[in-house]
């Protein structure tokens, strides 16, 4: 198995069960669970019929340096866009996810749609359940096919570790769900997705020179380096970006401070 490519999917999968997790719980709670497992069953499998077949189909039909340049260009894009939000966050210029916060807004949206707890199957819980699994696993299988297949054929079965990885991480967020039975507030979500975005901008990174038949010095030992130089560069930026905002600030105080009394009862009233 290729550690790197299942680590990667893992932790990428991780944080959308999690989100995934808090729609299904809320579902459950608010309607029943049966429209909820339903909703969630449906789209585990329509994920894994897409996982099997476009994973399989771009492997036997796509030549891989050209299937790696247009992966490794999507997942700089992906990765960036994850890491844009992480840092915002970091720097206190974005709010904190908030998986509780979430929970609770949706389950206030059901409410008011007038959902109630019945025995029998509802389709507006089934529909919610499903859409919320679908839309946060295709994520999943995106990473899923792009790893895997971009890994495939060089050493290894690339799309088995990557599968193998989400698979894991999806068993653990149900069973940690289960136990619990609240939303997983506790997952450090906001931090792995800050290291997800790091790994599929790096990855993306890699994939895409190679694409374009850059040889890397170290070969695959290289990414490691890549990692850091995108670690350090966006712990830069959320230093500067600290520092901007808190400069703002203090100007702002400096600036009301220096308006008279007098002006200052004017610009209120």
């Amino acid at each position: 198995m290729q550690w790197a490519i299942a680590t990667a999917a893992f932790l990428a999968s991780a944080v959308e069960f999690v989100e995934a997790f808090t729609i299904v719980l809320v579902v459950g709670i608010t309607i029943n669970w049966r429209s909820s497992l339903l909703g969630a069953f449906a789209a585990a499998a329509t994920l894994a019929v897409i996982i099997a077949t476009l994973g399989v189909a771009l492997v036997k039909w796509v030549p891989i340096n050209d299937f790696r340049l247009v992966v490794g260009i999507i997942l700089i894009l992906f990765g960036l866009k994850w890491l844009k939000k992480a840092i915002l966050r970091y720097s206190g210029l974005k709010a904190l996810h908030d998986e509780e916060a979430i929970f609770e807004e949706t389950m206030a949206e059901i409410r008011a749609r007038g959902g109630t707890i019945a025995p029998r199957f509802q389709p507006f819980g089934v529909a919610l359940s499903y859409k919320s699994v679908l839309l946060e696993g295709l994520e999943v299988a995106f990473i899923v096919i792009t790893f895997g297949s971009s890994m495939t054929g060089t050493s290894g079965n690339g799309i088995a570790s990557a599968a193998i990885g989400a698979t894991i991480a999806g068993i653990l967020v149900i069973a940690a769900g289960a136990i619990i039975q609240a939303p997983l507030t506790k997952v450090p979500e906001n931090t792995l997705k800050f290291i997800v975005g790091i790994m599929l901008t790096s990855f993306g990174t890699f994939w895409a020179a190679e694409g374009f038949g850059f040889e890397w010095p170290l070969s695959d030992a290289f990414i490691p380096i890549i990692i850091v130089i995108y670690l350090i560069a966006s712990f830069g930026l959320v230093t500067w970006l600290k520092w901007y905002k808190q400069r703002n600030a203090a100007m702002e105080i400096t600036s009301n401070s220096s308006i008279p009394d007098s002006k200052q009862e004017e610009v209120r009233s």
